[in-house]
């Protein structure tokens, strides 16, 4: 049975916009109907596209129809964002754009509306001005929900917008060389035989590699072997900033799906690594990645803010903590995430955050560091955290990361965009001995 792709994408942003699912659930669900790679590659451009353009694809649609279609017809409604999408924002020649989504109205069940459908899609085609937007609420203008506009425009006055611009924008292919199995100097050359092109723009990250072009990895050099890992390259700080060695104990807190735990195992290869999430399923992943990577850790499914339920009475000499956020830093790579997010999560993220960096303090041996990390941009799930930690814990002090600005007292913040990274906070805590207390 073949496989509508324009229906796999009206179903499938009806499912996150209108049913909550992520797309990282929907997408791969939908992908694997597909038999052919072009098709899968264009539903997820589409479904991507209409991820970060939703309510200038709505606004356009309010100034063409009485009402939006609801209830059953939801999908068809959906439908009519990919379509629109496709004429504003793809190379899909119009006449293909326009046919093709009419044809995929009457497979969504929707025979009495290609007509609404198609008229639709004619105006937008010929009245290029129903995408002037300069005078449309921020949320229009920016393609954001207004919380999170407000509390970016508070946290960044000089720049939140350049936020939002960077949200908008594709995120690149970054590549983390497996150090225990080859230097990275010798994966470039791996890539430059085969004519693939890529940077290493990054000097404190020698083993970090961004591809000009995406392309599929199972296809890169030395994939099978290990040689590799996808991962952006703010996150390949954290097993750097966490300074390990083979002598030590060490926890990887909230560690799903895995690239951290596999990066301070590729520097440390003979450390006693325990990784640990609370979700048993995400630790599939995690599974998978030592195995592709050859490298070995304890991985418990268990709560990091219970170690009552897990810890066995040995204190850590490293803790990384990537503890559950907003994700509003890697809003680029899942943009989604902005209509799935709420402004009451934020308080209970914070709350959750502070629960287990407190729980997880306890297992730190003196002398050790903790470093506490997100993927979110959010003073209330980052700054705040570390500074309301500082406040209760006398015997924690904070040790300044050389990329720290003036502006930054309490860690690390990197913006969406920076360096072609994706935003990321960072704060690194030591654990005084009672010699330093005293």
């Amino acid at each position: 049975m073949s496989y509508n792709v324009r229906v796999l994408a009206a179903r499938s942003c009806f499912d996150v916009v209108d049913q909550g699912m992520s797309l990282s659930e929907v997408l791969p669900k939908a992908q694997a109907l597909l038999d052919n790679p072009l098709d899968k590659a264009l539903l997820q451009e589409i479904c991507f596209g209409v991820m970060r353009h939703l309510p200038q694809l709505e606004a356009v649609c309010s100034q063409l129809m009485s009402k939006p279609l609801i209830k059953q017809l939801r999908p068809l409604q959906f439908l009519l964002y990919v379509g629109i999408y496709q004429l504003k924002f793809m190379r899909i020649p119009d006449h293909a754009a326009i046919s093709e989504t009419v044809d995929a109205a009457r497979e969504l069940k929707g025979q009495s509306l290609t007509k609404l459908i198609n008229g639709v899609l004619r105006n937008v085609q010929r009245q290029p001005e129903l995408f002037n937007f300069a005078t449309a609420p921020a949320a229009v203008q920016f393609n954001h929900p207004g919380w999170l506009i407000n509390a970016l425009q508070q946290a960044y006055p000089q720049q939140w917008q350049q936020i939002l611009d960077a949200n908008q924008q594709k995120a690149p292919l970054w590549l983390r060389v497996n150090v225990s199995k080859i230097n990275p100097t010798d994966y470039a050359a791996a890539l430059s035989r085969q004519n693939i092109e890529y940077t290493r723009p990054v000097a404190a990250l020698p083993a970090a590699i961004k591809l000009t072009q995406a392309q599929d990895v199972t296809t890169l050099p030395g994939y099978a072997e290990g040689w590799f890992s996808v991962q952006d390259a703010a996150a390949q700080y954290a097993a750097t900033l966490l300074d390990v060695n083979s002598s030590q104990h060490i926890l990887d807190a909230c560690c799903a799906p895995g690239g951290k735990t596999c990066h301070i195992l590729e520097l440390a290869p003979e450390a006693e690594l325990t990784a640990l999430d609370k979700e048993p399923k995400r630790l599939l992943r995690v599974h998978e990645n030592l195995a592709r990577l050859g490298l070995n850790a304890n991985v418990i499914a268990a709560d990091a803010a219970q170690p009552d339920s897990w810890w066995k009475g040995k204190l850590f000499d490293r803790i990384l903590l990537d503890v559950p956020c907003s994700a509003t830093g890697v809003i680029r790579r899942h943009p989604d995430i902005r209509w799935l997010r709420k402004k009451a999560d934020i308080t209970v993220l914070a709350e959750l955050q502070q629960r287990i960096l407190s729980q997880c303090w306890s297992l730190l041996a003196p002398g050790g560091t903790l470093l506490y990390a997100t993927c979110s941009v959010l003073p209330a799930e980052n700054s705040q955290q570390i500074e309301l930690f500082l406040q209760q814990h006398s015997d924690a002090k904070l040790d300044k990361l050389p990329q720290q600005h003036a502006d930054q007292p309490y860690g690390w913040q990197l913006l969406p965009g920076e360096q072609d990274m994706d935003g990321f906070f960072y704060a690194r805590l030591k654990k005084m001995t009672n010699n330093e207390k005293a």
